[in-house]
């Protein structure tokens, strides 16, 4: 559809902006808003209840994703801006994550981190100044205007320099109403596919945790002729002794992972990650390891070989996080990745392959007994930590030999279905946030005028 713009342009003078409508103006942002008009003073009341809202807990699109409650008296000292509804709140610290958002009718207890600039609209529809800051130029522009490498920030009084494209106000309304209509129907969208996401990631654990628990008995379709033995086959069940695993069959062995290692566990290297040398063997820390259980390249970190030595990793080595937000991930190595050592917040799993297929050990941490069991040992802790001993004790269900095998080939066949759905889904949602950002970003600059358009789509 062929996009509905102004009659008339003009040059903003400004570089990333471009042309604007002719009757549009361009100022600098200071003109249209105030900066931290407020701060929560030192003294607050120490009982003073408040809702928390830092850098991490703001998503580029979904705003603000989580508020902690807490007092004055503990919240960190940099849990002072006071916000209000219309107010938009911008990162100065960490730029790159754009974590900005606006504040929609917000308790009148919500304090933001000291790490973002407050900006509440004086002269500009509040709705707009929200999509015009959200904007990808304005976010680059705040970027480029940042200062410092792995940690770069920016002045709350720099991103008032940032010029803006200004319509006049009844304009700007109209804008704001469309861009809420079509940005609702594409978060509409986004909605059911990251639903659909869920889903499937549900089916996964399903799956996985009934073959690895009950075998493939039944669960297979006699059309199914690699596997179709296994659907036909009847076989009896026994008590596992472990209440959270239940019953498996009667022919499976239980036991402890200590006693499937080819050596006991093993902690990692206590090294920092300073090297970025791809002839060097690469230091994995858990943060490498995204949700698919890949290494991201972006990571990429490298040891000195004579450090690496004692910590390089061997095929089908597993891997398990100890500690942290992260503890009870999993990383499954093969030789694919290249050379490999591991960090010390990592323990290493080197399993005995006459016993076990490491690859059905690796299935088995992607259960829903196995979070369970996660679960159960960090209740008993004072911190979020599993240690190596912890680990050992874990109750895996074993099967013959080959019938590990059987199970492990039909969970790699069908997550990977399940995996490639999964992908074009995520896929789908990324153009559908590329689409929203490209619609925000046309309706704020004037390449399309929002009137005409929703009238060329009622009809």
């Amino acid at each position: 559809m062929k996009r509905k713009v102004y009659p008339k342009y003009k040059d903003s003078g400004v570089e990333w902006l471009g042309e604007v409508p002719g009757h549009w103006e361009v100022k600098r942002l200071k003109y249209q808003v105030t900066i931290n008009d407020e701060t929560l003073p030192e003294t607050t009341s120490p009982d003073y209840e408040l809702l928390y809202v830092d850098i991490s807990s703001v998503d580029p699109t979904q705003g603000i994703t989580k508020k902690e409650q807490m007092i004055f008296e503990n919240a960190p000292s940099r849990a002072r801006r006071t916000v209000k509804n219309g107010d938009t709140i911008v990162s100065t610290v960490r730029t790159y994550l754009s974590a900005i958002s606006p504040v929609i009718e917000p308790e009148n207890n919500l304090i933001v981190s000291t790490g973002f600039a407050v900006i509440r609209p004086r002269k500009i529809c509040k709705d707009y100044l929200a999509a015009v800051i959200r904007a990808p130029y304005f976010i680059e522009e705040v970027v480029s205007r940042s200062v410092g490498v792995s940690y770069p920030a920016i002045n709350a009084s720099e991103i008032g320099l940032i010029s803006i494209p200004l319509p006049p106000l009844q304009e700007q309304q109209a804008i704001a109403a469309y861009l809420d209509c079509e940005t609702g129907r594409i978060d509409a969208l986004i909605a059911k596919k990251q639903r659909l996401l869920e889903l499937l990631a549900e089916q996964r654990t399903a799956i996985i945790s009934r073959a690895v628990t009950k075998g493939l008995y039944g669960m297979v379709a006699r059309s199914d002729a690699e596997f179709a033995e296994w659907g036909e086959k009847k076989v009896s069940y026994k008590s596992s002794g472990v209440e959270w695993l239940g019953d498996v069959p009667e022919h499976w062995v239980v036991k402890r992972l200590k006693f499937l290692l080819q050596e006991s566990l093993q902690y990692g290297a206590n090294e920092s990650a300073e090297l970025d040398d791809p002839d060097l063997p690469r230091f994995i820390r858990i943060t490498d390891v995204n949700e698919h259980g890949s290494l991201r390249e972006e990571t990429f970190r490298s040891l000195p070989e004579d450090v690496a030595k004692s910590f390089l990793l061997q095929e089908g080595d597993l891997l398990f996080a100890r500690s942290g937000a992260t503890v009870g991930k999993t990383f499954f190595y093969q030789k694919t990745w290249g050379r490999a050592a591991y960090a010390g917040y990592l323990i290493r799993a080197r399993l005995n392959k006459k016993a076990v297929i490491p690859n059905f050990v690796n299935l088995i941490t992607k259960t829903g007994f196995y979070q369970q069991w996660i679960q159960s040992m960090l209740i008993q802790a004072t911190i979020q930590n599993v240690s190596a001993e912890k680990y050992a004790s874990f109750v895996i269900p074993l099967p013959p030999l080959p019938e590990q095998k059987t199970i492990a080939a039909y969970l790699d066949r069908e997550t990977s279905k399940i995996d490639t759905l999964s992908a074009k889904i995520k896929t789908a949602i990324e153009k559908l946030k590329e689409y929203r950002t490209a619609i925000i970003s046309a309706a704020v600059t004037g390449k399309i005028e929002p009137r005409k358009a929703r009238k060329a789509r009622k009809k």
